[in-house]
């Protein structure tokens, strides 16, 4: 198992400030450039940290917003392909849903990959829903717009031997000849995410590694679902290394200490769904089918325990959290025994998006959690024995066939809230 460690760079200091919403239309004038230019130095100085404890390290990208002031990602990337020695660099996700130049895209992470000596991950979302507003882009049609700039990217990454033209629907390109070329052949991995079965069978079928955010035990069909698109196109089970889950984690030598870093941890979820509601569904985002279906409640919930109790990622207590698998927290014993439970039960994964650090809490309990979790976690997850993926991949086979066939909304209403746990 891989572990990266994630944060989303937030501004807390200006969390008190808002009237209803911290994006977007939360004005810039509640930011202190001095105090963001300390936390900005503060969270490179964690991911060093991370680095050196032999974690991996993960970053993203969101809009005109106090919870995520990377707003331009390829600056943190660059940032870290230098300062940085062994860590592979996640960057996930890559809102190429309305980025306006894919072509800027590829050149961009290939430069990154070449400075890293080849640890650049690629992540690509299509973007959350309140940041087209802001990037002038029409949802409608939009994973359209995101496969074309996907699939584009990837033949400017690969091609080599000529200069080639890219007549799309929504692209155009005279002249494709990117300089530097790659240092991963014959590209850097490709990661998305989603919480639409629909979408994971299609990312079985390609074959990109597929990471589910927040989702809690309604990871396994999401799992379950990438396999059957994945051994239906390439005849073979997919490895652990396949998936990926992102957690928060709070981990402390002290129970009660573990449950207070959880619980400012878990600041993330309950800040990231303050926005302005005309953004949170802009007409076109989601289908005609899939807004139907929403009003008439027939979507399912994004989020249980095991037990199948259903809970609010924006209000769920701590110990909610963790019977949810959102949040593992307790004593690095307790944290790796929920990370192993949670692995069987979706049937196995290889990479753990760790949200190490999130809202208030403080540089000296984020570098404590990461070092506890480095030297009395991680090692014991490196050495856990996944399971047999054939067997996997066959009960999801199966478990297809017996099941009724229905098509459900991907989201709720209220998932659209979420900042990073929509972008699929």
């Amino acid at each position: 198992m891989r572990v990266y460690q994630f944060t989303e760079q937030p501004y807390f200091p200006g969390w008190e400030k808002h009237s209803g919403s911290l994006r977007v239309n939360f004005l810039n004038r509640n930011c202190d450039p001095r105090i963001a230019a300390d936390l900005f130095h503060r969270y490179y100085d964690e991911w060093q940290l991370s680095d050196e404890l032999g974690l991996d390290i993960m970053l993203n990208e969101h809009h005109q917003t106090a919870t995520c002031m990377s707003s331009t990602v390829v600056v943190g990337l660059s940032v870290l392909s230098r300062i940085t020695k062994n860590a592979r660099l996640l960057v996930l996700g890559y809102p190429i849903g309305h980025r306006p130049d894919p072509l800027r895209v590829a050149e961009e992470l290939s430069t990154i990959d070449v400075i890293s000596h080849g640890r650049l991950d690629m992540g690509f979302i299509k973007g959350v829903p309140y940041e087209f507003p802001s990037s002038n882009q029409n949802p409608v049609g939009v994973m359209d717009r995101f496969w074309e700039a996907l699939d584009f990217i990837v033949k400017a990454m690969t091609t080599h031997d000529e200069v080639f033209n890219w007549e799309g629907e929504y692209f155009n390109y005279r002249q494709v000849n990117v300089w530097p070329r790659v240092w991963q052949e014959p590209h850097p991995p490709i990661w998305s995410t989603t919480g639409s079965t629909t979408q994971a069978h299609l990312l079985g079928e390609r074959g990109y590694v597929m990471s589910t955010l927040g989702s809690g035990y309604n990871t396994r069909p999401l799992y379950d679902a990438y396999r059957r698109g994945y051994l239906a196109k390439w005849g073979k089970a997919p490895g652990p290394d396949r998936f990926g889950y992102l957690g928060l984690v709070g981990v402390a030598k002290d129970r009660d200490e573990a449950r207070r870093r959880g619980d400012l941890v878990a600041g993330y979820l309950r800040s990231s769904g303050i926005v302005h509601l005309p953004f949170r569904n802009p007409p076109g985002f989601l289908s005609v089918e899939d807004n139907a279906r929403m009003l008439r409640g027939e979507t399912p919930p994004r989020s249980y325990t095991k037990d199948r109790r259903v809970i609010s990622m924006h209000s769920a207590s701590v110990e909610d959290l963790i019977a949810a698998g959102i949040l593992f927290c307790g004593t690095p014993d307790e944290v790796y025994e929920q990370i192993v439970d949670f692995c069987q039960y979706c049937g196995g994964m290889g990479n753990l998006l760790m949200m190490g650090h999130a809202g208030y809490l403080t540089p000296e309990q984020t570098a404590d959690n990461l070092s506890l979790f480095a030297r009395e976690v991680y090692p014991r997850l490196k050495a856990w024995q996944q399971p047999d993926a054939d067997e996997v991949a066959a009960a999801a086979v199966a478990a297809a066939e017996k099941a009724p066939q229905h098509r459900a909304a991907s989201v709720r209403p209220g998932d659209l809230v979420d900042a990073t746990m929509t972008a699929n």
